[in-house]
């Protein structure tokens, strides 16, 4: 049975009204009422009445397009009242498509004459509803055999839509939820394996346009109560005369969009995809950009190279298959450079088959764009960390073999960087950095050392210290011991004395 829901900020035309429907029985199943536009617009979603008679005055300036939009979404047979009798309410309710306007006050006959008219007009639409199909140019019953075979020529293009989950294991709660969903018409709901297609049966010139409204109020319902993200695909042909597999496997091409626009997205699509080619692979020039690029460590070189080769913002897009392609292409350098590193086993060797697999399958472009370059970035910080481990133990080889050897006169900087297989210009770098000091002034501070504990715990001459700690002339030996330690070998002695 129809309902109605009358919406009128005075308290006692909203009683008056539903006393007349109930004392004159006119046949509505329920009376809803509202005193102000939140109420309306919940009212709508909630009970979606068949029949709604507004007060034009009770609307805010910021009202309008929500009420406008819920209108074209549910249908309802629209009358509208007011108390001014001025272009601008006869213009609103022309927008709303309004079957009637009443000026208040507004005779009891004529209420009821209308309100009997909507109620037995909406009866007898609700009776006479097309069936559900492809025959004669309406929606019969459609099934999965016409989703995955070609059988049935419809006459006419119905839209499609396919809702889609980031986790397909909650697609029972989504079609739950689609099924108690207050569309205008109820599709006929297919789940599948990776979505859940609704069938529509509107007839309308434009209806995809609407469809999209329809399918953002969806989305946005969707996560005010649920926390995993949805991505609906609208999709209808121009081509009346296209089968509904035909439809449906076009509408699935479609789907592909999110792996560039991302979850929580109403994408509408007329007729075909059309994916633009390209060459997966990398080219030379490619990949020696590539080996230079990860030689060199440039992180950010490497993002703003992923960027801009992968980051797409405008139609037609690339075909997804060729871009994973693309991506695994890149993933082969990489290999090259772990090797080159001996960064290929253990931890790093599961990660780079991780991140294999999200090349692979992961639903989302910018994901995988991001799942890579981390990968990157952490080898180039294990290679950077290994080369700084490997300087740390040469140089620590290098001090042992200089304290080995610090009482011999002719040692030299390049005996010491040939036993570390280094150039004397590299080991010395490498020894100031890591040290802050030459190779002469750490040989020097050795044989200052050894020189003060002889001074001390022995009694050996000054010439005899110096001999042993690797100075050939006392005289030069008295000079760098006073630089380095501001007293005379004699003095230190003395003073302990």
């Amino acid at each position: 049975m129809p309902s109605i829901l009358i919406a009128d900020r005075d308290a006692n035309e909203r009683i008056g009204i539903g006393w007349l429907i109930t004392s004159c029985a006119i046949p509505y199943d329920h009376v809803y009422t509202a005193a102000t536009m939140a109420e309306v617009i919940q009212c709508l979603e909630s009970h979606t009445p068949d029949v709604l008679c507004l007060e034009l005055d009770m609307m805010e300036r910021g009202q309008w397009e929500a009420l406008k939009l819920l209108v074209d979404q549910y249908r309802p047979l629209v009358l509208v009242m007011t108390a001014e009798a001025t272009f601008e309410r006869a213009m609103q309710g022309i927008e709303l498509n309004a079957r009637d306007l009443w000026l208040k006050p507004q005779t009891p006959e004529k209420i009821r004459r209308v309100l009997t008219r909507f109620c037995m007009e909406k009866k007898e639409s609700q009776s006479s509803l097309p069936v559900r199909g492809v025959e004669g140019g309406r929606l019969a019953e459609v099934s999965y055999r016409d989703l995955f075979l070609p059988l049935k020529k419809p006459g006419k293009s119905y839209p499609l839509m396919l809702a889609q989950l980031e986790n397909p294991q909650r697609h029972p709660e989504l079609l739950r939820f689609l099924s108690t969903y207050p569309f205008r018409e109820q599709p006929i709901l297919l789940p599948l394996n990776d979505a859940i297609a609704g069938i529509f049966s509107w007839e309308d010139g434009d209806a995809l346009s609407q469809l999209e409204q329809v399918g953002k109020r969806l989305l946005r319902d969707w996560e005010a109560s649920f926390d995993d993200s949805l991505s609906v695909v609208l999709y209808q042909s121009d081509d009346q005369e296209q089968l509904v597999n035909e439809t449906y496997l076009e509408a699935s091409q479609a789907l592909h969009i999110r792996f560039f626009r991302g979850y929580r997205q109403v994408s509408v699509v007329r007729n075909r995809i059309s994916w633009t080619m390209i060459d997966p692979f990398l080219t030379p020039a490619e990949q020696r950009a590539w080996i230079e690029m990860l030689q060199d460590g440039d992180k950010e070189k490497l993002k703003q190279w992923m960027y801009r080769h992968f980051f797409y913002k405008d139609e037609p897009y690339p075909e997804p298959g060729l871009l994973r392609i693309r991506l695994t292409s890149i993933l082969a350098q990489v290999r090259r450079y772990m090797k080159a590193n001996g960064l290929y086993h253990g931890n790093v060797e599961e990660a780079y088959h991780r991140v294999f697999e999200t090349i692979l399958y992961a639903p989302i472009l910018y994901r995988i764009v991001q799942e890579l370059l981390l990968f990157i970035y952490s080898l180039i910080d294990s290679v950077f960390t290994q080369k700084e481990e490997s300087r740390a133990d040469l140089i620590e080889l290098a001090i042992r073999y200089i304290e080995g050897r610090y009482t011999d006169p002719a040692l030299r900087l390049e005996d010491v960087a040939r036993h570390v297989d280094r150039s004397p210009a590299y080991f010395s770098t490498l020894l100031s950095q890591k040290h802050g000091v030459s190779f002469r002034q750490l040989l020097n501070n050795l044989r200052m050392k050894e020189a003060q504990r002889l001074l001390l715990e022995t009694s050996l001459s000054v010439q005899e210290i110096a001999m042993r700690t690797g100075f050939v002339n006392a005289n030069y030996f008295s000079k760098i011991f006073k630089e380095k330690t501001g007293t005379t070998p004699r003095l230190l002695r003395n003073q302990k004395k």
